[in-house]
């Protein structure tokens, strides 16, 4: 077994037993590996250990992994994580399948008119900013209902949930509070009638406590390719 197909092992039973703490089906938390700044090679191991869902941070890396691991294309699932220009939208229009970044209807809009007819509409997640971090990305928690609203709407695009990347916090039960502010924004848009099933929370350090809090997508990087 490789180094990272262990890690793999470890992380899925660290989700088993967060979800079985809280009561939840481990089939309802999707894990994201995030291979920022690790090789081609390091997403071929990973895949071969049984992992589809890869996140990638920077724009162009991973325009290059994708074409790099082309023979994998129909089997594997890109995310795009990171902050996204406007200068940057048309290659991740054409080739990720999923942004979790979207924290402006200017991005969304690019997004949607970019999306090639051919593919299947881009699933698109809401970044919040639910500790208003000051350099932070993110939609105040206030605005993201009409932003919503207004990304739902658009053609290309498949609203499906939020984002969120709060400040470390020092222990489970202070990451748990942080998760759950973003937790009670989705079940806000929820309520208030928007179709929506993911909610991308927690990394490697704090997985456990979004498990705890709701989400359904934890993205794990460091835990499973090694330190950067």
């Amino acid at each position: 077994m490789t180094m990272i197909a262990a890690n793999l092992q470890q992380v899925r039973a660290r989700i088993v037993t967060a979800c079985t703490a809280a009561g939840r089906d481990a089939a309802g938390v999707q894990l994201l590996a995030v291979s920022k700044t690790f090789g081609p090679e390091a997403v071929r191991a990973a895949h071969a250990a049984g992992q589809r869902a890869f996140g990638e941070n920077y724009v162009q890396e991973g325009l290059a992994k994708i074409e790099a691991l082309a023979d994998l294309r129909g089997e594997l699932e890109w995310h795009c994580i990171g902050p996204l220009q406007s200068n940057k939208t048309r290659p991740v229009a054409e080739h990720f399948d999923w942004v979790h970044s979207v924290d402006r209807l200017k991005i969304a809009q690019r997004l949607s008119e970019q999306r090639p007819a051919h593919l299947p509409p881009l699933s698109v997640c809401l970044q919040v900013n639910v500790d208003a971090g000051a350099n932070k990305s993110g939609v105040p928690p206030g605005e993201a209902l009409p932003l919503a609203r207004a990304v739902a709407a658009l053609p290309g695009l498949r609203l499906r949930g939020l984002m969120a990347i709060p400040e470390p916090a020092p222990d489970f039960e202070a990451q748990r509070a942080l998760f759950l502010r973003a937790a009670a924004v989705f079940d806000q848009l929820r309520a208030a009638g928007l179709t929506l099933d993911t909610l991308s929370l927690g990394m490697s350090a704090d997985l456990e406590a979004a498990v705890a809090a709701g989400s359904t997508m934890v993205r794990v990087g460091t835990a499973i390719f090694g330190r950067r």
